[in-house]
């Protein structure tokens, strides 16, 4: 018995990462259509969201067999625990990607605006939290799942310097206001990302040590430094 549930076991780390690297894949082709402009590649992201959703229950599905054939405990019990959260916040950031490209389609389709540097720089800290977080996960390193939750009031603080300068512009080419309220819902898409990657990285801290770390920010500050 103890064979078969290791070998289970084996079959949804594939299936966690799997899941995993397409999220990230269509993440970055979202912020990468918005950049663009490319409305082709924003309606590829879009039209693959049944793929994630697919995986997503495939994965739950295999998280509860295992649990009804093996009634697994300890470090395995835990690990499957972790999964089935990380799969919800997966499947989340599968939604925010497909969020941003109907707004990459929508201003591909727009007179072209100027787009704050910070929304660059949001989009890259965004992007790097998620990595964080699976290569975490992939790797079981609690310090670099530690590092992604110390960051989340980085993404944050973006959020809030993008709002000024998104109203300056506004005032500034009003003409320009639907792209520029469409630039804004993806800073706010990002920093749900971010959102979701820190909860990714806190289920791999409780899968690893067992602890639950949730709103627990001096700890990650301390442990970073």
């Amino acid at each position: 018995m103890r064979v078969r549930l290791q070998k289970d076991i084996e079959k949804l780390k594939k299936q966690v990462i799997a899941l995993a690297t397409l999220v990230e894949e269509r993440f970055r082709l979202a912020v990468k259509a918005i950049e663009c402009r490319d409305a082709e590649m924003a309606m590829k992201v879009i039209q693959g969201d049944l793929d994630i959703d697919h995986l997503e229950v495939d994965l739950e599905e295999e998280c509860l067999k295992i649990l009804a054939l093996h009634q697994p405990v300890a470090d395995y019990l835990r690990y499957i625990v972790a999964v089935m959260k990380m799969n919800n916040d997966l499947e989340r950031i599968g939604d925010l990607a497909v969020n941003i490209a109907e707004r990459a389609e929508f201003m591909s389709r727009q007179d072209p605006i100027p787009i704050p540097f910070d929304y660059f720089t949001m989009a890259q800290k965004a992007g790097e939290m998620f990595q964080k977080s699976l290569d975490a996960l992939v790797n079981r390193d609690v310090s670099l799942a530690y590092q992604v939750c110390a960051q989340d009031d980085d993404v944050d603080f973006m959020k809030t310097a993008l709002q000024s300068q998104f109203a300056g512009e506004i005032s500034k080419n009003p003409r320009n206001i639907d792209s520029m309220i469409a630039l804004f819902l993806v800073s706010r898409h990002l920093e749900r990302i971010a959102d979701h990657a820190t909860n990714i990285a806190e289920d791999v801290i409780y899968m690893i040590t067992g602890e639950i770390h949730r709103h627990r920010t001096q700890d990650y500050e301390q442990t970073t430094q």
